[in-house]
């Protein structure tokens, strides 16, 4: 009898399971609580696989030998507490997807700036000519790349949610670049079970693999997970020299690698403090599998950045435009307000995380000329910055918020949309706010 695989939600990464285990075989149902997207529904309906839409069937899914579950799921929702009763095996797309490829993962991970690492050192292989793919949170699903054309590496981005329901994956390359307060709602407002979740990077792993890690972060560095964390050889990266494989001196960032790299920082079209981190991550993975430094070089001098992560928009009157959508924790806002020279009106707010805006008071109050609050419920943002002397627009649309930021600034100052927040109380997701950022500005 067929093993019956049943995948809940049908996004991408669970379009791409779907795909994948039809391909090898599995009786495969999909059940998505929402309305399905109209490509996933063609793709799911050409693959002859079984869905369903706004609804969850119990019987088609408690008779599940294993559910891949989104992601997005959270453990509290009915049908995932009926499944863990029954007992049957939860997990990610990615644990799926891992079983059938032959690939080298490295899989990357962190509470900020996972995308534009994973996305630099995508860059970095692409520029050697490695036969690569992208996937986990940026790009196609990894199920759907295994379907169509396993590769020789995948690079993987991974959010605490996917580490969540990964048991068996081994990463090759783990990356943990750093651990700062964030989806606390999701763990019980419990900073040890985020923490925890984002240690799963280094689960399974062997003395033949290699752990990168940001030694400047004192919650990796002092936590007892790393001590307990595996057998992997370990890279670490910061700011200075110490003994760490990767670091800056002066203008140059060097990788202790044989033979030693070293790359100048003017090189860098992404800039900020922030992103000297990002780039001695990705250099070191990179180093890892012996990408040379005369690539590593036309790697960094080409790669632009991220859409949605400190993207320039446009300078309208005098005032520039930038969107910082993905920053949806205080501490991406952080790194945004400190890498942008002028006096700048920040807009914020949306879904709040359990979030501690302490983090940003200074910098608000030194860096700041104004604050425009942006979301269905601005209570909490408006109770704790009640006593800021600094001018405070209160909106509930990207339109007004935009009106309202570009009323505030001045000539020469900097609108930014730096959200600290989850997009899911206005907008579908991050990146949906910041197309409707880019087209508020376009229309001003």
């Amino acid at each position: 009898m067929k093993k019956r695989i049943v995948i809940l939600g049908a996004g991408e990464s669970g379009t791409g399971a779907a795909i994948l285990a039809k391909q090898k075989g599995f009786t495969t149902f999909v059940s998505d609580y929402s309305a399905v997207k109209e490509q996933y529904k063609q793709e799911l309906i050409e693959h002859g696989i079984t869905w369903e839409e706004n609804t969850h069937t119990e019987e088609e899914i408690l008779n599940a030998d294993e559910v891949i579950k989104s992601p997005g799921i959270p453990d509290t929702a009915p049908i995932i507490r009926k499944l863990k009763e029954k007992g049957i095996p939860l997990l990610s797309e990615i644990e799926f997807a891992a079983r059938y490829s032959k690939a080298v993962m490295i899989a990357i991970t962190g509470s900020n700036g996972k995308t534009t690492t994973t996305s630099l050192l995508y860059h970095l292989f692409t520029t050697a000519g490695k036969n690569v793919g992208l996937a986990g949170n940026i790009g196609y699903s990894l199920a759907r790349q295994v379907a169509v054309s396993d590769k020789e590496y995948f690079i993987i981005e991974l959010s605490s949610f996917q580490l969540d329901n990964m048991y068996d994956f081994k990463a090759d390359i783990a990356m943990l670049l750093n651990i700062t307060p964030d989806h606390l709602d999701r763990y019980d407002n419990c900073m040890d079970k985020y923490i925890d979740s984002k240690f799963r990077i280094t689960q399974n792993q062997t003395l033949e693999d290699a752990f990168i890690y940001g030694c400047d972060d004192d919650t990796i560095v002092n936590n007892n997970k790393i001590k307990n964390r595996g057998e992997a050889t370990e890279y670490c990266f910061g700011l200075s020299k110490n003994k760490n494989y990767a670091y800056k001196d002066s203008t140059q960032l060097i990788i202790n690698s044989t033979p030693r790299i070293c790359i100048n920082t003017n090189l860098l079209q992404i800039k900020g403090e922030h992103n000297i981190y990002n780039t001695l991550a990705a250099l070191s993975a990179a180093s890892i599998v012996g990408i040379k430094e005369s690539t590593l070089k036309k790697g960094v001098e080409t790669f632009t950045g991220v859409e949605h992560r400190l993207e320039y928009v446009t300078t309208k009157k005098g005032i520039t435009y930038i969107n910082d959508s993905k920053a949806t924790n205080v501490d991406s806002c952080k790194y945004a307000l400190q890498s942008i020279e002028t006096k700048t009106v920040l807009i914020l707010g949306g879904k709040d995380k359990g979030n501690d805006y302490t983090k940003i008071e200074s910098i608000i109050n030194t860096n700041c000329s104004g604050l425009v609050f942006m979301g269905v419920d601005n209570s909490l943002l408006i109770d704790f910055f009640k006593d800021s002397k600094l001018p405070i627009a209160n909106t509930s649309s990207m339109q007004e918020a935009v009106q309202a930021a570009s009323q505030i600034a001045n000539p020469g100052e900097t609108v930014l949309l730096s959200p600290c927040c989850a997009s899911f109380d206005l907008f579908t997701s991050y990146e949906h706010r910041g197309e409707l950022f880019k087209k508020a500005v376009k229309a001003l």
